[in-house]
Protein backbone atom coordinates (compact mmCIF):
# COMPACT_ATOMS: atom_id res chain seq x y z
CA UNK A 1 0.00 0.00 0.00
CA UNK A 2 2.62 2.47 0.98
CA UNK A 3 4.31 1.54 -2.82
CA UNK A 4 1.44 2.32 -4.52
CA UNK A 5 0.77 5.85 -2.34
CA UNK A 6 4.13 6.71 -3.04
CA UNK A 7 3.89 5.97 -6.72
CA UNK A 8 0.96 8.29 -7.25
CA UNK A 9 2.89 11.08 -5.12
CA UNK A 10 5.80 10.76 -7.58
CA UNK A 11 3.55 10.61 -10.84
CA UNK A 12 1.56 13.62 -9.54
CA UNK A 13 5.19 15.36 -8.97
CA UNK A 14 6.38 14.62 -12.30
CA UNK A 15 3.77 16.08 -14.17
CA UNK A 16 3.91 19.47 -12.08
CA UNK A 17 7.60 20.01 -12.09
CA UNK A 18 7.31 18.76 -15.92
CA UNK A 19 10.20 16.42 -15.97
CA UNK A 20 10.16 13.56 -18.33
CA UNK A 21 11.76 10.63 -17.98
CA UNK A 22 11.85 7.00 -18.82
CA UNK A 23 9.86 6.57 -15.39
CA UNK A 24 6.29 5.63 -15.87
CA UNK A 25 3.64 4.64 -13.20
CA UNK A 26 3.94 0.65 -14.26
CA UNK A 27 7.72 0.55 -13.77
CA UNK A 28 7.11 2.35 -10.39
CA UNK A 29 4.72 0.11 -9.22
CA UNK A 30 6.44 -3.46 -10.99
CA UNK A 31 10.13 -2.28 -9.56
CA UNK A 32 10.87 -1.42 -5.82
CA UNK A 33 12.63 2.42 -5.73
CA UNK A 34 15.79 1.06 -4.94
CA UNK A 35 16.02 -0.48 -8.48
CA UNK A 36 15.89 2.69 -10.74
CA UNK A 37 19.56 3.44 -10.09
CA UNK A 38 20.18 7.02 -11.36
CA UNK A 39 16.77 7.86 -12.00
CA UNK A 40 15.69 7.87 -8.38
CA UNK A 41 18.87 10.10 -7.91
CA UNK A 42 17.60 12.64 -9.83
CA UNK A 43 14.19 11.81 -8.15
CA UNK A 44 15.78 12.03 -4.97
CA UNK A 45 16.60 16.04 -6.67
CA UNK A 46 13.22 16.60 -6.81
CA UNK A 47 12.59 17.41 -3.28
CA UNK A 48 14.72 20.62 -2.61
CA UNK A 49 12.87 22.28 -5.77
CA UNK A 50 9.68 21.32 -4.10
CA UNK A 51 10.67 23.05 -0.40
CA UNK A 52 11.56 25.91 -2.53
CA UNK A 53 8.25 26.10 -4.38
CA UNK A 54 6.42 25.29 -0.96
CA UNK A 55 8.47 28.37 0.39
CA UNK A 56 7.89 30.70 -2.36
CA UNK A 57 4.15 30.49 -2.60
CA UNK A 58 4.11 30.70 0.81
CA UNK A 59 5.89 33.92 0.83
CA UNK A 60 4.21 35.45 -1.97
CA UNK A 61 1.02 34.62 -0.11
CA UNK A 62 2.06 36.26 3.31
CA UNK A 63 3.41 39.28 0.99
CA UNK A 64 -0.05 39.46 -0.78
CA UNK A 65 -1.91 39.65 2.74
CA UNK A 66 0.59 42.21 3.85
CA UNK A 67 -0.12 44.47 0.56
CA UNK A 68 -4.06 43.85 1.02
CA UNK A 69 -3.86 45.05 4.71
CA UNK A 70 -1.88 47.63 3.35
CA UNK A 71 -4.10 48.65 0.63
CA UNK A 72 -7.24 48.43 3.19
CA UNK A 73 -5.51 50.23 5.86
CA UNK A 74 -4.69 53.63 2.99
CA UNK A 75 -8.09 52.94 1.51
CA UNK A 76 -9.15 53.87 4.66
CA UNK A 77 -7.06 56.90 5.86
CA UNK A 78 -8.07 58.50 2.21
CA UNK A 79 -11.93 57.51 3.28
CA UNK A 80 -11.62 59.44 6.31
CA UNK A 81 -9.64 62.31 5.10
CA UNK A 82 -12.43 62.99 2.54
CA UNK A 83 -14.94 62.49 5.12
CA UNK A 84 -13.94 65.32 6.96
CA UNK A 85 -12.93 67.44 4.15
CA UNK A 86 -16.60 66.51 2.74
CA UNK A 87 -17.23 67.35 6.84
CA UNK A 88 -15.30 70.93 6.84
CA UNK A 89 -16.84 71.79 3.46
CA UNK A 90 -20.57 71.87 4.74
CA UNK A 91 -19.47 73.13 8.17
CA UNK A 92 -20.15 76.63 7.20
CA UNK A 93 -23.78 78.31 7.36
CA UNK A 94 -23.63 79.79 3.83
CA UNK A 95 -22.94 76.18 2.33
CA UNK A 96 -26.51 74.51 3.66
CA UNK A 97 -29.19 73.99 1.15
CA UNK A 98 -31.89 76.18 0.79
CA UNK A 99 -34.72 74.93 3.33
CA UNK A 100 -37.65 73.22 2.31
CA UNK A 101 -40.75 75.68 2.09
CA UNK A 102 -43.75 73.40 3.32
CA UNK A 103 -45.97 76.41 5.30
CA UNK A 104 -48.05 76.41 1.84
CA UNK A 105 -51.29 78.40 2.09
CA UNK A 106 -54.26 75.97 0.82
CA UNK A 107 -58.13 76.35 0.49
CA UNK A 108 -61.41 74.03 0.23
CA UNK A 109 -64.86 74.73 -0.59
CA UNK A 110 -67.53 71.71 0.69
CA UNK A 111 -70.86 71.93 0.15
CA UNK A 112 -71.93 69.05 2.09
CA UNK A 113 -75.65 69.42 1.46
CA UNK A 114 -77.72 70.99 -1.05
CA UNK A 115 -80.65 69.10 -1.05
CA UNK A 116 -84.69 69.60 -1.25
CA UNK A 117 -86.63 67.57 1.19
CA UNK A 118 -89.68 66.30 1.05
CA UNK A 119 -91.35 67.27 4.31
CA UNK A 120 -94.38 66.16 6.29
CA UNK A 121 -95.49 69.65 5.52
CA UNK A 122 -94.21 72.65 3.38
CA UNK A 123 -91.25 70.88 1.69
CA UNK A 124 -87.58 72.98 1.54
CA UNK A 125 -84.56 73.35 0.25
CA UNK A 126 -81.93 72.97 2.86
CA UNK A 127 -78.07 73.70 2.88
CA UNK A 128 -74.72 73.27 4.89
CA UNK A 129 -71.22 74.22 3.67
CA UNK A 130 -68.21 75.06 4.76
CA UNK A 131 -64.83 76.90 3.62
CA UNK A 132 -61.39 77.32 4.73
CA UNK A 133 -57.91 78.65 3.76
CA UNK A 134 -54.76 78.70 5.65
CA UNK A 135 -51.86 76.00 6.67
CA UNK A 136 -51.65 73.03 8.76
CA UNK A 137 -51.79 74.97 12.06
CA UNK A 138 -53.74 77.98 11.24
CA UNK A 139 -57.05 78.47 9.43
CA UNK A 140 -59.96 80.66 8.61
CA UNK A 141 -63.31 78.96 8.57
CA UNK A 142 -66.91 80.55 6.96
CA UNK A 143 -69.34 78.08 7.45
CA UNK A 144 -73.08 78.39 6.71
CA UNK A 145 -75.73 76.74 7.02
CA UNK A 146 -79.95 77.36 6.70
CA UNK A 147 -83.35 76.29 5.11
CA UNK A 148 -86.12 78.34 2.63
CA UNK A 149 -89.61 76.52 2.62
CA UNK A 150 -90.70 76.60 -1.12
CA UNK A 151 -93.71 77.38 -0.33
CA UNK A 152 -94.06 80.20 1.75
CA UNK A 153 -90.59 81.63 1.54
CA UNK A 154 -89.83 81.42 5.35
CA UNK A 155 -86.66 79.64 6.93
CA UNK A 156 -83.31 81.05 8.64
CA UNK A 157 -79.96 81.14 8.10
CA UNK A 158 -76.58 80.94 10.01
CA UNK A 159 -73.21 82.71 9.11
CA UNK A 160 -70.02 81.63 10.87
CA UNK A 161 -66.94 83.42 10.23
CA UNK A 162 -64.35 81.88 12.73
CA UNK A 163 -60.25 81.48 13.25
CA UNK A 164 -59.15 78.05 13.69
CA UNK A 165 -56.05 77.14 15.57
CA UNK A 166 -54.39 73.63 15.44
CA UNK A 167 -54.32 72.36 19.08
CA UNK A 168 -53.99 68.44 18.72
CA UNK A 169 -52.89 66.24 16.21
CA UNK A 170 -56.79 65.65 15.14
CA UNK A 171 -58.82 69.01 16.53
CA UNK A 172 -58.45 73.07 16.22
CA UNK A 173 -59.75 75.21 18.30
CA UNK A 174 -62.28 77.68 16.77
CA UNK A 175 -62.83 81.28 17.61
CA UNK A 176 -65.06 83.93 15.79
CA UNK A 177 -68.36 85.73 15.05
CA UNK A 178 -71.74 84.51 13.63
CA UNK A 179 -74.93 85.83 12.82
CA UNK A 180 -78.55 84.16 12.48
CA UNK A 181 -81.06 85.28 10.60
CA UNK A 182 -84.97 84.54 10.67
CA UNK A 183 -86.80 85.54 7.33
CA UNK A 184 -90.09 85.47 6.06
CA UNK A 185 -93.19 87.30 7.57
CA UNK A 186 -90.70 88.13 10.47
CA UNK A 187 -87.41 88.98 10.00
CA UNK A 188 -85.44 89.57 12.88
CA UNK A 189 -81.50 88.08 13.38
CA UNK A 190 -78.81 88.36 16.21
CA UNK A 191 -74.97 88.25 16.55
CA UNK A 192 -72.96 85.84 18.54
CA UNK A 193 -69.73 85.31 20.29
CA UNK A 194 -68.60 81.56 19.14
CA UNK A 195 -65.99 79.19 20.69
CA UNK A 196 -65.47 76.14 19.33
CA UNK A 197 -63.48 72.71 18.58
CA UNK A 198 -63.65 70.76 15.42
CA UNK A 199 -61.99 68.06 14.41
CA UNK A 200 -61.57 63.95 14.28
CA UNK A 201 -62.89 61.41 17.20
CA UNK A 202 -61.64 57.80 16.94
CA UNK A 203 -63.33 55.56 14.44
CA UNK A 204 -63.01 58.60 12.22
CA UNK A 205 -66.26 60.29 13.82
CA UNK A 206 -65.96 64.28 12.67
CA UNK A 207 -66.99 66.61 15.10
CA UNK A 208 -67.94 70.16 15.36
CA UNK A 209 -69.01 71.22 18.80
CA UNK A 210 -69.40 75.47 19.53
CA UNK A 211 -70.76 77.42 21.91
CA UNK A 212 -72.88 80.83 21.18
CA UNK A 213 -72.56 83.89 23.37
CA UNK A 214 -75.34 86.04 21.82
CA UNK A 215 -74.89 90.02 22.07
CA UNK A 216 -77.70 89.68 24.84
CA UNK A 217 -75.38 87.36 27.18
CA UNK A 218 -78.12 84.28 25.84
CA UNK A 219 -75.66 81.10 26.02
CA UNK A 220 -76.49 78.37 23.91
CA UNK A 221 -74.73 75.28 22.05
CA UNK A 222 -74.41 72.83 18.90
CA UNK A 223 -73.22 69.65 18.82
CA UNK A 224 -72.93 67.39 15.48
CA UNK A 225 -70.72 64.52 14.68
CA UNK A 226 -71.05 61.99 11.47
CA UNK A 227 -68.90 59.23 10.14
CA UNK A 228 -68.48 57.81 6.61
CA UNK A 229 -68.79 54.46 6.37
CA UNK A 230 -67.47 52.95 2.65
CA UNK A 231 -69.61 50.98 1.03
CA UNK A 232 -67.26 50.61 -2.01
CA UNK A 233 -64.80 53.43 -3.52
CA UNK A 234 -67.91 55.31 -4.72
CA UNK A 235 -70.69 54.51 -2.76
CA UNK A 236 -70.84 55.68 1.25
CA UNK A 237 -73.02 55.68 3.42
CA UNK A 238 -72.94 59.01 6.26
CA UNK A 239 -75.36 58.98 9.31
CA UNK A 240 -75.46 62.06 11.17
CA UNK A 241 -76.36 63.34 14.47
CA UNK A 242 -77.02 67.35 15.49
CA UNK A 243 -78.38 68.57 18.43
CA UNK A 244 -78.42 72.09 19.83
CA UNK A 245 -79.23 73.32 23.77
CA UNK A 246 -79.89 76.69 25.64
CA UNK A 247 -79.07 78.39 29.10
CA UNK A 248 -81.75 80.98 28.81
CA UNK A 249 -85.36 80.86 27.00
CA UNK A 250 -85.68 83.06 24.02
CA UNK A 251 -88.97 83.37 22.08
CA UNK A 252 -88.65 85.81 19.95
CA UNK A 253 -86.46 83.10 18.30
CA UNK A 254 -88.56 79.83 19.19
CA UNK A 255 -85.09 79.05 21.47
CA UNK A 256 -86.13 77.33 24.95
CA UNK A 257 -83.78 76.20 28.08
CA UNK A 258 -82.29 72.50 27.62
CA UNK A 259 -81.91 70.15 24.96
CA UNK A 260 -84.02 72.40 22.18
CA UNK A 261 -83.78 69.19 19.26
CA UNK A 262 -82.80 66.27 18.09
CA UNK A 263 -81.98 65.56 13.73
CA UNK A 264 -81.25 62.42 12.45
CA UNK A 265 -80.26 61.78 9.20
CA UNK A 266 -78.83 59.42 6.14
CA UNK A 267 -77.47 59.69 3.15
CA UNK A 268 -76.33 57.34 0.94
CA UNK A 269 -74.13 59.14 -2.15
CA UNK A 270 -72.49 58.28 -5.26
CA UNK A 271 -69.04 60.23 -5.55
CA UNK A 272 -68.66 60.21 -9.89
CA UNK A 273 -65.71 61.72 -8.64
CA UNK A 274 -64.51 63.08 -5.44
CA UNK A 275 -66.34 67.00 -6.34
CA UNK A 276 -69.31 65.68 -7.67
CA UNK A 277 -71.74 63.64 -5.62
CA UNK A 278 -75.63 63.01 -5.90
CA UNK A 279 -76.92 61.57 -3.11
CA UNK A 280 -80.21 60.70 -1.57
CA UNK A 281 -81.87 59.76 2.24
CA UNK A 282 -83.89 59.89 5.22
CA UNK A 283 -83.55 63.21 7.74
CA UNK A 284 -85.84 63.39 10.80
CA UNK A 285 -85.93 66.01 13.37
CA UNK A 286 -87.78 66.56 16.57
CA UNK A 287 -88.05 69.34 18.92
CA UNK A 288 -88.46 68.84 22.76
CA UNK A 289 -89.51 71.09 25.98
CA UNK A 290 -89.76 74.50 25.74
CA UNK A 291 -88.61 74.69 22.28
CA UNK A 292 -91.49 72.21 21.26
CA UNK A 293 -93.77 74.32 23.11
CA UNK A 294 -92.82 77.74 21.37
CA UNK A 295 -93.08 75.80 17.82
CA UNK A 296 -96.80 74.24 18.37
CA UNK A 297 -98.06 78.09 19.23
CA UNK A 298 -96.69 79.26 16.10
CA UNK A 299 -98.92 76.60 14.69
CA UNK A 300 -95.08 74.69 13.56
CA UNK A 301 -95.04 70.81 13.49
CA UNK A 302 -92.88 69.46 16.47
CA UNK A 303 -91.22 66.10 14.78
CA UNK A 304 -91.09 65.95 10.79
CA UNK A 305 -89.47 62.99 9.02
CA UNK A 306 -88.11 63.90 5.47
CA UNK A 307 -86.84 61.81 2.19
CA UNK A 308 -84.08 64.48 0.55
CA UNK A 309 -82.31 64.54 -2.38
CA UNK A 310 -79.47 66.17 -2.89
CA UNK A 311 -75.93 66.90 -4.52
CA UNK A 312 -72.50 67.28 -2.31
CA UNK A 313 -69.73 69.62 -4.08
CA UNK A 314 -66.31 70.33 -3.46
CA UNK A 315 -63.94 72.40 -4.96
Amino acid sequence: MKGKQISICLNIILKIIGITGTLTLANILAYPLSSYGESAKELDNFYPTLESLESTDWQFSQSHDRSDRNSDRNSDRNSDRNSNHHSDHHSGEHDWPEPIHDNHTYSLILLEQLEYRANEGEDSLNWDAVSWVGGDYERLWIKTEGEVGLDSGNGEAELQLLYGQLITPFFDGQVGLAYQQLYGDTSKGRAFGVVGVQGMLPYVIETDAAIFISHKGDISAKLSAEQQLLLSQRLILEPKLETHLAIQDVEEFGVGSGINDLELGLRLRYEINRGFAPYTGINWTRKFGKTADFAEEEGEAVDNFAVVVGLRLMF
